[in-house]
């Protein structure tokens, strides 16, 4: 990895883009973003506000349009190990874009928690997740012939990924089926979770998030990746914390062997 592409515009928004992720992780610890019903609702919520499912969708949908705009765009974007990372990224953005946030199963009359503020983060946070790895892996990287295939970089950072993908998408639907599909207005907004990741930590699907960003910058092998880890677990792991607490402070019956994200750790 090398922080000199010979692209000044990529150099420059890599820096920033690094210095921008070392203050989200430090005000991070000073609060979690105002979204989702524990943390997005009363005082923090000041300004606009959206519902879960509208919130979420907004802020990812970047995620869907940056990438494959700026990858076609690339010299290299007819090319096997380009196209291979194009269609992880559209699965892993279809699945945070869509897929999650339309099966998400909200109360009737449930207040809008979902500050817009986040939603312009997101959008700034995606752009630059979208740009520096579509570009690099296009234009700028020259490591992906087709022998990066049987790079061990390639197929340890698949595994890895592979491995948070599924951790994600199995935790997502173990919150998820803690609602009825039709929930009442009077049904109990939250409860303890159980079975799969929740037996070792309270959020299993955001470990699951950051280990698949781990195997993407281990499988890509470039900074522009690394900075979507550095963004993803700087959020995630002081939020996994502020949540792990607030289970704690409202459940006296929550396992207490449980971490907040990194089994037996944290």
């Amino acid at each position: 990895m090398t922080w000199y592409t010979g692209d000044p515009l990529y150099d420059t928004l890599l820096i920033i883009g690094f210095a921008y992720a070392a203050l989200v992780l430090v005000s991070s610890f000073f609060g979690t973003a105002a979204y989702g019903g524990r943390f997005g609702g009363g005082k923090r919520a000041k300004g606009l506000k959206l519902g879960a499912k509208q919130g979420w969708v907004l802020m990812e949908l970047p995620g869907l349009i940056v990438f494959p705009v700026v990858f076609f765009m690339g010299t290299n974007a007819d090319q096997a190990v380009p196209l291979f990372f194009l269609a992880i990224w559209m699965m892993h953005y279809t699945n945070r874009a869509l897929i999650t946030p339309l099966l998400m199963r909200v109360q009737p009359g449930s207040q809008a928690s979902f500050s817009f503020g986040v939603v312009i983060a997101g959008w700034i946070t995606l752009f630059l997740h979208g740009y520096f790895n579509a570009a690099y892996l296009t234009e700028l990287g020259t490591q992906y012939t087709y022998d990066w295939f049987t790079d061990p970089r390639f197929r340890i950072g698949f595994v890895i990924y592979t491995v948070g993908f599924v951790l994600n998408i199995h935790s997502d639907r173990i919150l998820r089926n803690l609602r009825s599909p039709n929930p009442s207005p009077d049904e109990p907004r939250y409860k303890i979770p159980y079975g799969g990741g929740f037996r070792f930590v309270s959020c299993p699907q955001y470990l699951g998030e950051i280990l698949s960003f781990t195997g993407f910058a281990i499988m890509a092998w470039n900074l522009g990746a690394v900075f979507v880890l550095a963004m993803t677990a700087g959020n995630l792991i002081p939020r996994a914390i502020y949540t792990h607490r607030w289970f704690h402070k409202n459940f006296e019956d929550y396992p207490a062997e449980r971490k907040a994200i990194i089994p037996g750790i944290l």
